[in-house]
């Protein structure tokens, strides 16, 4: 029984049973259905609900809610499939430092993807000379992010945010290969249904050794992948992919088989890397 049901159905019992057991305490039907008013504005969850098919998928999503105008309005959407040939190097813009160290990560579950949740605020990247912090990582399936019109297995984000609320993601494409050893326990306990309290690992994620050796990234400015598609997102897409197993990939698979938007015009942007 859903949460709201749930409390509706309590309320209504324990109204019927003080009119049945107080014959000077009688509840009209009206004051009863203020009484269910009331529980329905309380609970109700009016986060606006959006999908990645069906009458709420992406190219639906800025009809969904007022505050999702910028999926469709937008003019630095992401993701975006990037032409090899076109990205721009740029010798003089700033490298991204990063700075990660064993995690203890958490997972939930949010309909949309697995999430890891970070609370140590001592994982970090600086890009152009701002630190942010890391918040989440989560995965998306196939990739979101393109390269030369080709899509990978999967795409992972690494979730950043400064002390003025900016953003910064650290994306990484996923493709078939061995083992993912760092991600094996993480893999072991994907929730499969929607969370309420998050899943504690036993182990930390090994966040420096996870990465690929080469860490060639790609950057552009581009915005949030899922609603409200806000812009202002500073992009960092790592071009060598990471490998996980066909298991770990199908596993992943079997919660949610396709959870990405579709990329986005590129517009005037431009997309650069340092070498």
């Amino acid at each position: 029984m859903k949460k709201k049901n749930f409390i509706h159905f309590i309320i209504l019992a324990t109204l019927l049973l003080m009119t049945a057991c107080t014959p000077k305490a009688t509840t009209s039907s009206k004051e009863i259905e203020v009484i269910e008013t009331e529980v329905e504005a309380e609970t109700d969850n009016s986060t606006p609900v959006w999908s990645y098919k069906g009458e709420n998928g992406p190219d639906q999503w800025a009809n969904v809610d007022s505050s999702f105008a910028d999926c469709a309005d937008g003019t630095e959407q992401s993701p975006i499939d990037i032409e090899l040939a076109n990205v721009k190097v740029d010798k003089s813009a700033a490298e991204v430092d990063i700075n990660y160290s064993p995690t203890a990560f958490t997972l939930m579950n949010n309909t949309h993807t697995i999430q890891a949740n970070d609370g140590s605020e001592k994982n970090t990247i600086t890009v152009d000379g701002e630190e942010y912090t890391l918040v989440q990582m989560h995965f998306h399936k196939p990739s979101e992010h393109q390269l030369d019109g080709q899509a990978f297995e999967m795409e992972g984000h690494l979730v950043h945010q400064n002390d003025e609320g900016e953003l910064a993601v650290l994306g990484f494409l996923m493709s078939e290969g061995k083992e993912n050893q760092v991600l094996a326990e993480m893999w072991s306990k994907l929730p499969e249904e929607e969370t309420d309290e998050d899943v504690p690992l036993d182990k930390a994620v090994d966040l420096e050794n996870f990465l690929p050796e080469d860490k060639s990234f790609l950057r552009y400015n581009g915005s949030l992948t899922t609603p409200a598609c806000s812009e202002g997102v500073s992009w960092i897409l790592l071009e060598k992919p990471i490998e996980m197993s066909r298991e770990q990939i199908d596993a992943f698979g079997s919660i949610f088989p396709h959870n990405s938007r579709p990329v986005q015009p590129i517009n005037e942007r431009e997309v650069t890397k340092t070498e």
